[in-house]
């Protein structure tokens, strides 16, 4: 079993590593993290977990503005231009023992990530302060390249920053800048089919990886759900209701469980609220005969997204709970 959250604190307080700590809600983007210590003094962080074609894994930790591009990042390694990819989510809980959302340079404190790779931004060393999660992304903790130097050491690592951005000429007289950083060992997992990961990330964004060098901006995990200009329309329902009452500063509420029954809730609930704020005096004027059908095609512009994004969430907090099912429960091994 790895870390946990409470032990990774512990052994930050044991090295006297200066944090602050801010609870919060479950999030699985940057910009979910944002709205609870965005305004907290501290730079965003993003996190990539890859592996390349011979089963060796590297964790890749950036400032959340900077541009990771997968395929130059590869060129770099020396693994040629299509050498990286996404690890597939069963990774998670093998190597780094994480769940979804929750990869951060402190991911490499379990032994079962001794031979994964990790590079880490040089902006981060520009920063008072960066925000990383806890091996737990209901909670971060705010700390300094120093305080995550002296860390990392502690578990036997040498500290790696380099240019993410950068884009060094590679050729025959030109090796690879970052070829030393490629493990020395493969990690195949017994059992584990390979699979295509995931394009998606935790906001719904896709991982671009075309001709133009699209850059990698956030963590490849979960869906953020966002619905915004719910108007006041009539009395709502006891549930639309609380719906409204949960969302603060246009923040929703999210599927804190892998509950069928609260997520197929949470969707009627949702439909409904919106559904309320297109049926106004005006828009029976305006429409007439015809309102049934202009609310119906607002209600599939409005939430088709939206409701696609929360299915992924249902589906990445189902992955995590059993995660931490598997965890707790190890049965006897015959």
């Amino acid at each position: 079993m790895g870390y946990s959250k409470d032990q990774l604190l512990a052994r930050l307080k044991e090295l006297q590593i200066d944090f602050s700590l801010y609870e919060h809600p479950v999030v699985l983007t940057v910009e979910a993290q944002a709205k609870y210590v965005g305004d907290k003094g501290g730079a965003l962080s993003k996190n990539l977990f890859l592996k390349d074609k011979k089963h060796r894994y590297y964790v890749v930790s950036a400032l959340a503005d900077t541009k990771v591009d997968l395929k130059i990042l590869s060129q770099r390694l020396g693994l040629g231009k299509g050498g990286l990819r996404m690890a597939p989510e069963e990774a998670l809980g093998e190597i780094v023992q994480v769940p979804l959302g929750c990869v951060t340079p402190f991911a490499v404190v379990n032994e079962s990530a001794s031979h994964v790779s990790l590079l880490l931004d040089k902006g981060f060393k520009t920063q008072e302060h960066c925000f990383f999660h806890p091996l737990s992304n209901d909670v971060s903790i705010s700390v300094n390249a120093t305080g995550l130097d002296k860390f990392l050491k502690s578990i036997g690592r040498d500290p790696s920053y380099v240019d993410l951005e950068a884009n060094p000429p590679v050729g025959k007289d030109q090796p690879p800048d970052l070829a030393a950083f490629v493990p020395s060992g493969s990690t195949v997992l017994p059992d584990l089919a390979e699979k295509t990961p995931s394009s998606q990330d935790s906001t719904g964004n896709h991982l671009s990886a075309g001709n133009n060098s699209a850059a990698v901006t956030v963590e490849r995990l979960g869906t953020e759900c966002r619905i915004q200009n719910v108007a006041k329309a009539g009395k709502p329902s006891g549930n639309v209701q609380n719906v409204k009452q949960q969302s603060v500063n246009g923040v929703p509420t999210s599927i804190c469980s892998a509950d069928a029954g609260k997520f197929v809730e949470e969707l009627l609930d949702r439909t409904s609220a919106l559904l309320l704020s297109e049926i106004s005096e005006d828009s029976i004027k305006q429409h007439g005969g015809q309102l049934g059908a202009e609310v119906a095609n607002n209600i599939k512009k409005c939430l088709s997204e939206d409701l696609r994004n929360l299915a992924t969430t249902f589906k990445n907090t189902a992955y995590t709970e059993g995660f931490y099912a598997g965890i707790r429960y190890q049965p006897k091994r015959l």
